[in-house]
């Protein structure tokens, strides 16, 4: 929380933060010994993507620090009691994806793995580092400019140096390594082109939706979108490649192989994603026809309204985004009927699949719904009793029904999305009730502007599967989300709510997280193995994973729902 401090400066009111920020707090230590956990684990060719995660460490934690300490005025409208997590929204994607380059290195080496798919993943890590380090020169610039003569201004210009140098490596790693086929040129405009729409996008994120998130999650959520964009347009660019034969930027090297799943899921949420930007025209249009038109005309405003966005939306999932689908993917039939000859294939597993969730979702929502409004129960605990709902209904589906689980989470969120969509602009006659049922399950990290726990909640549990769809040689690290979620978080919070008037209480239920998923990682190893898994994973990396996401699931004032899935599945493919 912060104080409001008066100092009579040229008639202006100034504030400050009521609390100065230590230089290694709880957070960023996790931060720099998770770092350290990556660079320990790299492979001689993988030596400058190590340094280029280095620098972007030491410039993201001096502005952290930078932006903690100031005195002066915030630079943006974010999430209030939330620290600026700049160090931490910056690294998490590139270490993810070096994570994931570690464990590609290992495949590649045993002949598991083609060549193509380290270089793709490479290409991609580039772009991500690129975006990282041009949104955190573009705050560096920020808060130069807002507080130029501030007693931290040194954290900036240290910032501003190692970026510099970062890019220095950058732009030798892509101009001197092949990959996918590409020109240097086109690689570093490529990379540039993601650092360019990342600092676009943040700045219309912060703008859009003030108080809804801190920099570090805005941070997260832009690169992450920037990234996935990305790699859709490369898909388009390549698939018109081969059919003008024109251009020079891929070659026929780019050979990667995308399931048909991979491409829905891809397609359905991008274009859910942009189709807010149509629907403001759309609704803009039709309230300028309703100003006019008669007065017996206007009271079927909100009728009309409804009935454009349900057109609208129609037309958007039905013909444009199954047409991008099969334009950049070989469909035999329209996508729509492809996914339901997929669940139909086998209709006793995996319609019995859909019945469970159905039952659960039913029951369990209903049930705490009416408990959040008569009951005086914390709404914390009350949230946590979703986390182990997600584990009852996506654990047993990942070890028996795992690409069924990839499409019924894209389906899960393009749900989430659709529903946010009509909360948010009040569409008749669900926006409202819609807007009342997710307030009954709120806390001070969302808005009545934008409510993203849901959202959080159900990434953190898709990406470290979707991210291991193939092979994968750590059987437990598609399960990060659901363990770290699911349990750890889930008994972390309850052992802290019960014993939250003892000093020792932060030790006692990270102890209790840390040791709940160690145990369920006791019980599920065996498990796996039974099912044909064949383990690699060494006791001594597990419980390095376990407490580091422990201790920063106990530190950070970030949403954690967001990044400890993402820290713990990084640390388990070392």
């Amino acid at each position: 929380m912060r104080d409001l401090i008066l100092f009579p400066r040229k008639t202006r009111f100034w504030w400050r933060p009521s609390m100065t920020t230590s230089f290694l707090n709880g957070e960023r230590a996790v931060v720099v010994f998770f770092i350290c956990r990556i660079l320990y684990s790299l492979t001689f060719s993988l030596l400058s993507h190590g340094l280029a995660l280095s620098l972007l460490a030491l410039a993201s934690f001096s502005l952290d620090i930078s932006f903690d300490s100031s005195n002066s005025p915030s630079l943006f409208r974010t999430r209030p009691g939330a620290s600026s997590g700049i160090l931490l929204g910056a690294v998490t994607l590139p270490s993810l994806l070096l994570s994931k380059l570690v464990q590609l290195s290992r495949e590649f080496s045993l002949a598991q793995l083609h060549l193509e798919e380290i270089q793709y993943l490479t290409l991609q890590y580039w772009a991500t580092s690129a975006s990282a380090c041009s949104v955190v020169l573009f705050l560096a610039f920020a808060r130069r400019r807002r507080a130029p003569s501030s007693p931290s201004h040194w954290g900036v210009r240290f910032s501003l140096c190692s970026i510099f140098f970062q890019a220095l490596v950058s732009v030798a790693a892509l101009a001197t390594t092949s990959q996918i086929g590409l020109h240097p040129a086109l690689k570093l405009m490529w990379a540039l082109c993601h650092g360019l729409a990342s600092v676009k996008l943040i700045q219309h994120f912060l703008r859009t939706f003030p108080s809804c998130a801190s920099i570090g999650e805005t941070f997260l959520v832009t690169s992450g979108i920037v990234l996935y964009f990305g790699d859709m347009l490369l898909l388009t660019i390549k698939k018109l490649h081969g059919l003008l034969m024109s251009s020079e930027l891929v070659t026929a090297e780019y050979e990667i192989s995308r399931s048909e799943i991979s491409i829905i899921i891809q397609g359905l949420v991008l274009g859910l994603l942009l189709y807010p930007i149509a629907l403001k025209y759309i609704l803009q249009i039709w309230e300028w026809f309703i100003s006019t038109a008669s007065a017996e005309a206007r009271r079927y405003c909100e009728i009309g309204r409804s009935l454009m966005f349900v057109a609208s939306l129609g037309i958007v999932l039905i013909l444009i985004v199954p047409s991008w689908m099969q334009f950049v993917h070989e469909f035999r039939m329209h996508p729509f009927f492809w996914v339901l000859s997929f669940v139909f294939s086998e209709p006793s597993k995996r319609l019995t699949l859909c019945i469970y969730w159905v039952c659960i979702i039913c029951v369990s929502v209903l049930r705490f719904y009416n408990i959040s409004k008569n009951s005086k129960i914390e709404r914390i605990l009350l949230r946590k009793y979703y986390h182990l709902m997600a584990v009852s209904m996506f654990l047993p589906a990942l070890i028996f029904q795992p690409k069924f689980l990839d499409l019924a989470f894209g389906a899960a969120l393009a749900i989430f999305l659709t529903l946010e969509i009509i909360r948010v602009w009040r569409i008749w006659p669900l926006g409202h009730p819609i807007n009342q049922f997710m307030n009954a399950f709120t806390d001070h990290r969302d808005s009545d502007l934008l409510i993203v726990s849901h959202f959080s909640l159900l990434l953190g549990c898709a990406l470290p599967i979707w991210m291991s769809t193939g092979y994968n040689d750590r059987p437990l690290a598609p399960f990060a989300g659901i363990l770290s979620l699911g349990i750890g978080d889930t008994m972390a919070s309850m052992v802290g709510h019960k014993y939250g008037v003892l000093r020792w209480s932060k030790t006692g239920s990270t102890a209790a997280g840390i040791t709940s998923v160690l145990a369920a990682c006791s019980l599920l190893l065996p498990l796996l193995a039974s099912t044909g898994y064949i383990l690699t994973q060494h006791w001594f990396s597990l419980l390095l994973a376990v407490t580091v996401s422990g201790l920063l699931e106990a530190y950070t004032t970030q949403l954690d729902n967001a990044f400890i899935p993402l820290f713990f599945y990084s640390l388990l493919c070392l």
